[in-house]
């Protein structure tokens, strides 16, 4: 399906969130890696998720001062608000429940978050930009949450019909 043009490599964006409820949003352009007259591909492997308060080194538990959860998602498309779990559009999504008695779950909604070691497992994004959205429901005055994404992904030239079928697919998102 997917010819590797490129060993994997690694994609970061950091987000900020200091407002309690306020989405935050960021955009890692793809516009150097996914070429269309090529029929050139990103393929995402996995996604990582790192969540630390105000500074790298913060105690979580001075950043929520109480029950918080933390929601962060990437897209191919720019929806504009976080999406529901059916979104063709999502590519991964993260979810950390933490406690006031110190306890941290992070869970992955949708995927695994890991689409495998195999040449053809990933998910393929053909879209020139991957949207990354952050909400916390809870952040201690003066705080800050800080969630840095990780993407390992590899640039790849799909055959005509493969790209053709996942820009389909990606437009029909879009709907």
């Amino acid at each position: 399906m997917a010819t590797k043009k490129t060993s994997m490599f690694t994609l970061t964006e950091r987000l900020t969130a200091i407002t309690p409820g306020s989405r935050v949003s960021a955009v890692i352009d793809l516009g150097s890696y996914v070429d269309v007259g090529d029929r050139q591909a990103l393929q995402v492997h996995s996604v990582d998720y790192i969540v630390q308060g105000l500074t790298a080194s913060s105690d979580l538990a001075t950043t929520f001062g109480g029950d918080a959860e933390v929601l962060t998602q990437v897209t191919d498309l720019n929806r504009g608000d976080m999406v529901f779990s059916n979104d063709r559009a999502l590519v991964s999504s993260m979810r950390l429940i933490y406690d006031s008695a110190g306890n941290a779950s992070q869970d992955a909604d949708l995927y695994p978050d890991n689409y495998g070691k195999g040449a053809d497992d990933g998910r393929f994004v053909v879209n020139d930009a991957l949207y990354c959205g952050l909400l916390v429901n809870n952040i201690t005055g003066g705080q800050a949450v800080n969630v840095t994404i990780r993407v390992n992904a590899s640039i790849v030239t799909l055959s005509q019909k493969d790209f053709m079928a996942i820009a389909i697919q990606s437009t029909a998102a879009d709907n």
